[in-house]
């Protein structure tokens, strides 16, 4: 059987320790699969090192094999250092897209009775981070400018994923950005959202504006959403979405680069937390989102390979949690391991179980 080659990018602090936690359930013993993992130092200390000359190896890295798994990382606060790994590795993979989804997790009651997963589906660059800034004086006044830019490449990507991933959870498009107020700039989304629209007749589409988007999220508990955002407008709504659900430990974060036929070419799975230095050591820290980003990466694996291992971690992490076994941030008393031990011996059951049965 040929092997599935992963990037393994480490990390800083409580990052890497849960990142040891994630490869534990990935590893082939576990799931069956032959996962070939292949490692890149991405801790503070070696990007200053090789002055970030690690972090586009491993993205050259990532863009052939297709997949990556990242630890939390340190950005550095100095403007002569380092600086942030994400911002280089967008860049260096090409990457157009990210995918934040916020579920339901067992024992944490969300905001405003909320039970369906919502999805955003963000550009991962461009809009409001990149732009070039600058201050002029005016009649006794200081007047701030900024100049921001979108491109249709990028506004086709997510709005192609968004759809795909309405129809995987079987929910609708909904939200969408201000293009009454700015119909050239923030249009250009909608436009691609209405183009996808009609690529896709079978997908429920329930456009909105984004004030409208954050108002109607409040008392929205029906079906499944996904919410195609502009850079900015998606940062701020993954925050919004993730707390409705009541903890950040139970989401993955990808970073999708897509090809010219809107086919994912390469994914980068993380979880959407810091590196957490007070927990660093304790052996307290929650690894279920970094799980989860694991669980995601298997989806892509190449002829739908992980698709079923996939599904045996997302189901074994939340039975885990509705059996009791939870970490202290979710009112529980297990460790980081004891957690992960758990999830283990669940996905190992039900990959067992599924087998014979040939499903």
């Amino acid at each position: 059987m040929a092997s599935y080659p992963v990037v393994v990018l480490e990390g800083d602090e409580t990052g890497q320790e849960l990142l040891v936690e994630a490869l534990r359930v990935l590893h082939p013993s576990v799931i069956g699969l032959p996962l070939e993992f292949h490692t890149f130092d991405l801790s503070l200390a070696n990007r200053r090192r090789t002055r970030n000359q690690v972090v586009l190896e491993a993205a050259q890295a990532m863009v052939q094999a297709g997949l990556g798994l990242k630890a939390a990382t340190i950005t550095p606060e100095g403007k002569d250092d380092v600086g942030s790994p994400n911002a280089i590795l967008r860049a260096a993979i090409d990457g157009t897209v990210i995918v934040r989804t916020g579920r339901v997790i067992p024992g944490v009651r969300p905001i405003a009775g909320v039970n369906a997963p919502i999805s955003v589906i963000r550009m991962a660059v461009g809009d409001a981070y990149g732009a070039r800034e600058w201050r002029e004086s005016s009649g006794g006044d200081e007047v701030a400018f900024r100049t921001e830019t979108i491109s249709r490449r990028v506004c086709r990507a997510v709005a192609e994923f968004a759809f795909l991933q309405a129809r995987r959870l079987g929910g609708k498009v909904f939200g969408g950005p201000k293009y009454t107020v700015s119909p050239i700039y923030e249009g250009m989304l909608k436009e691609e959202m209405d183009a996808a629209a009609a690529r896709h007749p079978d997908v429920p589409y329930d456009p909105q504006l984004i004030d409208a988007t954050y108002a109607l999220l409040l008392s929205h508990t029906g079906e499944p959403l996904v919410i195609p955002a502009l850079n900015r407008d998606g940062d701020c709504l993954s925050d919004l979405v993730l707390q409705m659900f009541g903890t950040i430990a139970g989401s993955e974060s990808l970073l999708l680069s897509m090809d010219d036929r809107l086919q994912v070419k390469c994914v980068m799975a993380e979880a959407p937390h810091g590196t957490a230095p007070r927990l660093k050591g304790k052996n307290v820290a929650n690894p279920l989102a970094m799980i989860l980003a694991g669980a995601a990466l298997l989806a892509h694996l190449p002829g739908g390979a992980g698709q079923r291992a996939s599904r045996a971690i997302y189901e074994g992490a939340l039975e885990t949690i509705r059996a009791g076994i939870r970490t202290v941030d979710l009112g529980g008393q297990a460790s980081t391991t004891e957690f992960t031990d758990a999830v283990i011996d669940r996905v190992r059951a039900k990959l067992e179980v599924w087998e014979s049965l040939r499903i």
